[in-house]
């Protein structure tokens, strides 16, 4: 579709939404009028004016989507992005210009890195995108760490394809009459009244068409940047890029819920830099097919009418079916994009302090293995703290049908456990030789509701698994406590603690004997007193 069509087709979209507004707002306005010239009676003076009031409120609803549309679509300023100038990072601007030069369009006049896995162009656009304008990339400082230099090529020139088709121009058009579009129909369904549900229902069949006809053209012209991509970066490299986004979107996923969010509970965070710089030893040790292992079984998002690109397989696919064009995708030892980059860990810093809440200045720093120990810690802790509390209030029970005293401690820390003495690891295994797990303990387990009326065999096996789990706590504790686990950030796994040796081959079994139907503590307890258990 020539541009001169997309132009038509985008402004009327707008005409029609400002059209619904302006009809409306006459409609209600000769209502208004004939309410105070014609029809006001004494008698139906408060009818009258509960609807006047009503058709203020829906007339200041439809003018206000109407100045969102003013306000919508400028380049203001871009927030938690780093700027960059050309003599900050001039290898990174060379290959920016180079793009733009084989894709015959002139550099943006303005370059930003974001911590997000994408890479997009704006412009200003002027007299509704009839003239052009400033230009503007961002680029995800992930994106830079997962592709390699020639990969990156494919998305600069996939992008400068957005300003060659002019999608650009037009961008603006349209992202002003869709914030438009969808605030009127916000503002509209947060009304109370049936007047604004009739109104709004007019609003949401609009959006639907605008959106629809708006995301397809975004779709179309995804396609056409790929094929911008394929004829000056290579047919191979640009397919080898698509194939590899969702891998570095699915790690830069795991490493932000795995990894920089792992001393959310503890209030620390990594070191300074690494909370999204940390993704580069992500990426270093699962370098190759072990990527994938990321995204195994995430199933690719169901295509949606209203999704402004089309999937990734559809646009490999399309790719794939060009001629070769006799450029491969890059050597194997190509070396990643963020080598472009002065000083990474700098970039990472100053874009980090840009991207976190001002509280974050007054946030502990950790190093990754002191904030591996600490969680791991805290983890065990709370495996193993459902049953410490169980075995306490069986052990408290039997006490009192015995006639003894309790020693109770109390427990600041929890009003469910004040008066209750949390018992030690061998307390606990104490307990299971005297015949209290399946007696006592089992049934002071926290469980849902359903399981809570299985009996026998049933009940036993479902909980089970959660006394191993506070078992296997009260061993980390006690071996974190004596220095004897050391911590492990596992880049190429999963974080966590690595035990001795001795404790690795022998305590699943060891355990799995402590928590039988005839409880056996002996394995554990050999474990516990073996001096080569424990290793520097």
């Amino acid at each position: 579709m020539t541009f001169r069509l997309r132009a038509v087709r985008a402004l009327t979209l707008l005409v029609g939404f400002h059209l619904i507004g302006v009809v409306l707002l006459s409609a209600m306005a000769v209502l208004d009028w004939l309410l105070m010239t014609r029809l006001f009676t004494v008698r139906g003076a408060w009818l009258e004016g509960m609807v006047l009031t009503v058709t203020v409120l829906l007339a200041a609803a439809i003018l206000r989507g109407m100045l969102v549309f003013l306000r919508a679509g400028r380049l203001g300023s871009v927030p938690h992005a780093l700027a960059v100038m050309p003599q900050d990072q001039p290898e990174l601007w060379e290959q920016i210009r180079a793009a733009a030069e084989v894709t015959g369009q002139r550099t943006p006049d303005e370059l930003y890195l974001v911590a997000e896995v994408n890479a997009g162009v704006a412009e200003q656009n002027r007299l509704l995108g009839l003239l052009p304008g400033r230009r503007r990339m961002l680029l995800g400082l992930p994106l830079l760490a997962g592709l390699t230099v020639q990969q990156l090529r494919a998305v600069l020139a996939h992008e400068f394809g957005h300003y060659s088709n002019l999608d650009t121009r037009l961008g603006g058009v349209t992202m002003r009459g869709r914030a438009a579009v969808l605030h009127t129909v916000r503002v509209f369904r947060e009304g109370s009244t049936r007047s604004h549900d009739v109104i709004g229902g007019l609003y949401v069949a609009y959006a639907r068409v605008f959106l629809g006809t708006s995301q397809s053209a975004a779709r179309h012209q995804e396609l056409a940047a790929d094929r911008m991509a394929a004829r000056h970066a290579g047919r191979d490299a640009t397919a080898s890029a698509l194939r590899v986004l969702p891998l570095i979107a699915a790690a830069y996923t795991y490493y932000l819920e795995t990894y920089a969010a792992m001393g959310r509970s503890l209030g620390a965070l990594p070191p300074v830099g690494e909370v999204h710089g940390g993704f580069r030893r992500l990426l270093a040790a699962r370098a190759g097919e072990r990527l994938t292992v990321l995204s195994a079984g995430q199933r690719p998002p169901r295509p949606h009418r209203y999704d402004s690109h089309p999937p990734i397989a559809e646009r490999i696919s399309l790719i794939e079916t060009l001629p070769p064009d006799g450029r491969a995708d890059g050597p194997v030892d190509d070396p990643v994009a963020l080598t472009l980059l002065h000083d990474p860990g700098r970039v990472f810093a100053a874009s980090e302090a840009l991207a976190l809440p001002p509280e974050a200045a007054r946030t502990r720093r950790m190093s990754w293995d002191d904030l591996v120990m600490a969680r791991a810690v805290a983890d065990a802790e709370g495996w193993s703290r459902p049953l410490r509390l169980a075995v306490a209030r069986a052990l408290r029970s039997s006490a009192q049908r015995a006639g003894s005293t309790v020693t109770v401690p109390r427990d600041a820390t929890s009003e469910e456990v004040a008066g209750l003495q949390l018992p030690g690891l061998e307390d606990i295994l104490d307990a299971f030789d005297r015949g209290l797990l399946w007696m006592a303990v089992a049934d002071r387990m926290p469980k849902p509701d359903q399981a809570a009326r299985l009996i026998g065999p049933s009940a036993r096996n479902f909980i089970r698994p959660r006394i191993f789990e506070g078992l296997a706590g009260m061993v980390h504790l006690r071996l974190a406590e004596s220095g004897h686990a050391k911590p492990d950030p596992a880049w190429s796994g999963q974080p966590g603690l690595v035990l001795p040796e001795s404790w690795e081959k022998g305590m699943d079994d060891a355990i799995d004997a402590a928590v039988a139907d005839t409880p056996d503590t002996a394995p554990l307890r050999a474990l516990l007193a073996a001096p080569h258990c424990v290793s520097d």
